[in-house]
């Protein structure tokens, strides 16, 4: 079988290396780039028959059966459609295009192709998130019924990378693999979105009108609901976590205590609870004889509790911002809140 790439970059780059070492009938026949470095990086390492700098001549040589696109997102729809017309099977990394009518359009003239195309959501392929799959679908957590997901990135992105001209911008370049799961994991389509979004650590991303840390809520068709947290600033490390809670249990991914392993985490309904004690107290136990020891220091000496009356109305106003915005199904600003006293 013969293979081709477009594009060289770090995922391209990988990608040729993953294919010339496959073996099982299967060649590197032939990559592109139009950078000559990234050329020359893969020529020297790998023995490949041909090193273009056009990707469309790629498709005018010797019979490609099948090419793997990991170039910049903004050239995507232009490659799919070439390899589509080319008569070439097609892997392509996210997102096939920046808009949706161009995604549509791709689509059309795939189809009219009869081509075979299968979009980069590998997480679809990681070991943790197929057990997470054969739980949900086996029923072990019964109905599922809140999606949660955690997406961070270790470092700001270059601005040539992360520019949504060529990128699509975090959502379409980052969340869309949380999208993805969503969307599998609870088997439901997403009938509406809720974001909000900022640029609090990459300050260079906001020359370019991107931002660097987002959280979207989710609605299912089916009536669940869903989380997702996306961010560039986890110094500390790459960071991926998604959560599924059912109306019988939960089931994890990225769990640090099985990340090793790479495997789903199942949390079942404990059989008993202990002496009878309240979960909340169980876990909050000290901390609720903290706040008692607190409240008796304060009154043995005159001092005023460090959380008063004010904290009290600053949380029940969110909330009552968060019910009213559930309710209307629009963004609530707390000033608006304040100004209708309701």
């Amino acid at each position: 079988m013969q293979i081709g790439v477009i594009g060289l970059g770090r995922m391209g780059s990988f990608y040729a290396q993953t294919l010339a070492h496959l073996g099982r009938n299967v060649q590197l026949a032939a990559v592109s780039d139009p950078d000559p470095r990234a050329r020359e990086n893969v020529a020297s390492r790998l023995s490949v028959p041909r090193v273009l700098a056009d990707y469309e001549a790629m498709f005018q040589g010797p019979r490609l059966d099948a090419v793997v696109i990991a170039s910049p997102a903004s050239a995507h729809a232009d490659q799919v459609v070439a390899a589509a017309r080319a008569g070439v099977a097609i892997l392509c990394e996210k997102p096939l295009a920046l808009t949706l009518e161009q995604t549509r359009a791709v689509l059309t003239i795939v189809q009219q192709a009869s081509a075979t195309l299968q979009v980069g959501f590998m997480r679809r392929f990681d070991t943790g998130y197929r057990q997470a799959k054969q739980l949900i679908d086996a029923g072990r957590i019964g109905r599922p019924t809140i999606f949660k997901a955690i997406g961070r990135d270790p470092t700001c992105p270059s601005i040539e990378y992360a520019h949504p001209a060529r990128s699509g911008g975090l959502m379409a370049d980052m969340a869309i693999h949380d999208f993805d799961l969503a969307r599998w994991l609870m088997s439901s389509e997403v009938e509406r979105v809720t974001a909000e979004g900022a640029n609090l650590a990459c300050e260079a991303l906001a020359s370019v009108g991107d931002i660097d840390n987002a959280v979207i809520n989710l609605r299912f068709a089916n009536g669940a609901i869903g989380n997702v947290e996306v961010s560039r600033n986890a110094r500390y490390g790459y960071d991926v976590r998604t959560e599924v809670l059912g109306s019988e249990g939960a089931v994890s991914v990225g769990d640090p205590a099985v990340a090793a392993e790479g495997g789903a985490r199942m949390l079942a309904r404990p059989t008993l609870q202990p002496n009878g004690i309240p979960f909340f107290i169980r876990r909050f136990e000290a901390a609720y004889a903290a706040q008692i020891e607190d409240f008796i220091d304060c009154l043995e000496h005159g001092r005023q509790p460090a959380i008063g009356g004010v904290d009290a109305l600053a949380a029940f106003e969110i909330a009552r911002a968060a019910t009213i915005s559930w309710q209307t199904r629009n963004p609530v600003a707390l000033s608006e809140l304040r100004a209708a006293n309701v």
